[in-house]
């Protein structure tokens, strides 16, 4: 067993974290806060649980661990997955790296760095190598990035497309649930019965993240990939699931048919093979019917770890294909990515 501290512990992420975690296979969660206040208390009395999820049995009992580097050195902590805001993210993260920690990070900062991963496993498994590129940093140990949650969603389905089809240019309008947004992301009064069409900083993040996710190993950098991504972002008081619609032009003709079969078949992917416990067993359903997928009907399809896909159709006038994609974004699209990631790297023999 490794034991992994969960940096952020008892926000939304972290809960997620802390529930895959806890009777996992390979791991042992640690939950570990950065408040001295906090430290020392049980998890259960400090955390406020309002995931789905029930809290596991025996969970609320773990001790909160204080953010201290003898500490996590004395508790025996093997890497560590951190839900910490960008903020904080951007000094622990790094100060953590140089003193050998393997940290696997769901905060934005860094994640554009040259030699920083930033995975999705099913679809750049490969991009891992990076972290060789760390050491120059003067760091004993290394950092990789989980994608942001639409990025997660949206590069999930675009990879077997691009494989089989090549892409030139993607749009994408995003209604995104409120719990993309965190624990004290959004008060009711804006949300309730509304949609906000703005996400700061959401846009960059899908058109960026999303070339380098889908871009190839060159030598010891990732040469993005060669199209261009349009984004639109939406808030939407949906509590779970960030829903996409996609627009893709196709280097060569597709039919909707073949976007089907080609999505459905995605099984055959960078991690397929590798035994990993959180890897669903088909990361994209296809459904055929007209309206489908649904939040509150599919958003756990795969214990919240598959997208779904639907509407796919051609468009008449411009030949583009279009479909609808939906994903969890506190599990496919952040926590159960940590998780998946971290079993990668095991499996690896990096942590």
């Amino acid at each position: 067993m490794r034991r992994v501290a969960v940096l952020g512990s008892t926000g939304l992420v972290g809960q997620r974290l802390m529930a895959m975690l806890w009777n996992h296979p390979w791991f042992e969660p640690v939950p570990v806060t950065l408040s001295s206040d906090k430290a020392g208390k049980r998890y259960g009395n400090v955390v406020d649980w309002v995931i789905d999820w029930a809290m596991p049995e025996g969970l609320g009992e773990l001790t909160l661990e204080s953010y201290e580097l003898n500490n996590l050195k004395e508790l025996g902590i093997d890497f560590v997955i951190s839900a910490l805001p960008s903020s904080v993210a951007t000094e622990v993260e790094p100060a953590l790296a140089r003193e050998g920690f393997a940290i696997v990070s769901n905060a934005s900062s860094m994640r554009l760095e040259p030699d920083i991963p930033l995975i999705n496993p099913e679809v750049n498994a490969s991009h891992i190598s990076l972290i060789e590129e760390q050491g120059k940093r003067g760091w004993k140990g290394f950092i990789v990035k989980v994608p942001n949650c639409t990025t997660s969603i949206l590069t999930l389905t675009l990879k077997p497309i691009m494989d089989t089809f090549g892409i030139d240019l993607v749009a994408v309008t995003s209604m995104q649930a409120i719990s993309g947004a965190g624990y004290h992301g959004l008060p009711a009064v804006k949300i309730a019965g509304n949609i906000i069409p703005y996400i700061k900083g959401e846009e960059d993040k899908v058109r960026e993240e999303t070339k380098k996710i889908l871009g190839s190993l060159a030598g010891s950098e990732v040469k993005k990939a060669g199209f261009s991504v349009m984004a639109s972002t939406n808030r939407v008081p949906v509590l779970d699931g960030h829903t996409l619609s996609v627009f893709v032009k196709t280097k060569k003709t597709a039919e909707p048919v073949d976007i089907a079969e080609v999505l459905s078949e995605f099984p055959n992917n960078e991690i397929a093979g590798m035994g990993l416990p959180t890897a669903p067993e088909k990361p994209v359903k296809v459904f055929d019917a007209t309206d489908r997928p649904q939040p509150r009907l599919d958003v756990d399809i795969g214990n919240g770890m598959t997208v779904s896909v639907g509407r796919i159709r051609k468009d008449p006038d411009t030949g583009w294909i279009k479909y609808v994609a939906l994903g969890h974004n506190t599990v496919r699209g952040a926590a159960g990515n940590a998780v998946l990631i971290s079993e990668l790297l095991l499996r690896k023999g990096l942590i």
